[in-house]
């Protein structure tokens, strides 16, 4: 078995004038759950349709278990694909549906049999086969459509956003389903999305892209603590940005002056130097309010805006003219015992090793 499943080396792909991928370099081991995430346009379905060949690279290779790809068309590469709109075969049954690929092979009657059972137990559609696709639910008709996809055990699954025609509590359960039959059948899954928290936790490993380019590859943990840029640590999940200043440097930790008024330190980051303007990332949930000054990084500020979400008080607080932060406070206890008040004098507080130092 080959190290990685699939990778792309300095992958282009124009459309006349536009570049849709641009340069985009990628390693995806066997047996990894590898996402695609971005906003719309940022060039992720392409690089899907370029490693199942339904593009070909202006530029660059796409190899799979080592083999370099070139002009060989999808049903010549060791992959499959499963699309948002599944596109079953509405006059065929399930078992029909899943059966096809097979019989296209010219496969053994008893065989197909065996292997269509056998992959419909594995999507915990054991006992649908005689349905149509209309009597079955979003969630049912997505499992046809991946046991027809696995039924021809690829190496690869590609999947172009599967989940976004659900309604989000069948999304958010299929999540899970999807992550638990990866795990079980072993293969790698390449998966587009455009939802971060999707992505966050079906993953082994996410790219971040926009533009056509890979901005940064990581396990969720990492892409969501440790964002490379303001892109990425805005586009996964909430930030507070917070303009500071760097005004000392030493070997583990950065001085810093944030929106002219105070000092506050942060964990050190390569290529920094002194009177550098930055940005200080912040997740709302990293931070808390108190009434009274703590020890450590605490700034004051008023409470702009207080919005209970259930599971959590969402709180608003305007620390300067231009800066507002967002803090997210889990509900404990008393509610009203703990909740702060629109208007109130409050301090902000964090640990400094909860803020990424980011160039801007």
């Amino acid at each position: 078995m080959k190290e990685f499943a699939v990778e792309l080396t300095n992958v282009v792909k124009k459309f006349g004038n536009v570049t849709a991928v641009n340069n985009v370099s990628l390693k995806i081991p066997d047996g990894e759950f590898f996402s695609l995430l971005g906003p719309s346009g940022c060039g992720k379905t392409t690089t899907l349709r370029l490693i199942g060949g339904f593009e070909l690279p202006t530029d660059g290779e796409v190899f799979i278990q080592g083999e370099p790809q070139g002009y060989k068309p999808p049903f010549r590469r060791p992959v499959n694909t499963v699309f948002q709109n599944y596109a079953l075969f509405p006059h065929m049954n399930v078992f029909q549906n899943v059966a096809f690929g097979l019989q296209m092979q010219k496969i053994p009657k008893h065989e197909i049999e065996k292997r269509v059972n056998e992959t419909l137990e594995m999507v915990h559609l054991p006992k649908m086969g005689s349905r149509k696709p209309n009597q079955l639910s979003g969630g049912q008709q997505q499992r046809v459509a991946l046991a027809r996809a696995l039924i021809n055990h690829p190496k690869v699954l590609l999947l172009d956003e599967p989940l976004g025609a659900l309604d989000l509590k069948l999304r958010k359960a299929m999540q899970l389903e999807l992550k638990d039959l990866q795990q079980r059948v072993g293969i790698t899954f390449i998966y587009v999305t455009h939802d971060q928290e999707e992505a966050l936790t079906m993953s082994d490993r996410i790219a971040v892209m926009k533009f056509g380019k890979v901005l940064q590859v990581g396990p969720p943990e990492e892409i969501y603590e440790k964002p490379a840029n303001v892109f990425v640590a805005d586009f996964i999940g909430e930030t507070n940005f917070i303009n500071a200043r760097i005004i000392s440097i030493n070997s583990n930790d950065v001085g810093l002056l944030v929106e002219e008024q105070f000092d506050v330190s942060s964990t050190r980051v390569p290529d920094l130097s002194t009177n550098q303007d930055v940005s200080l990332a912040v997740r709302p949930e990293k931070l808390s309010i108190s009434k009274d000054k703590l020890e450590g990084i605490s700034i004051p500020g008023s409470i702009k805006e207080v919005i209970y979400i259930g599971t959590d008080i969402r709180y608003e607080v305007k620390i300067s003219e231009k800066t507002t932060l967002a803090i997210r406070e889990q509900n404990r206890g008393d509610i009203a015992a703990q909740r702060f008040v629109k208007g109130e004098r409050v301090y902000i507080n964090w640990e400094k090793s909860n803020a990424t130092i980011l160039i801007m």
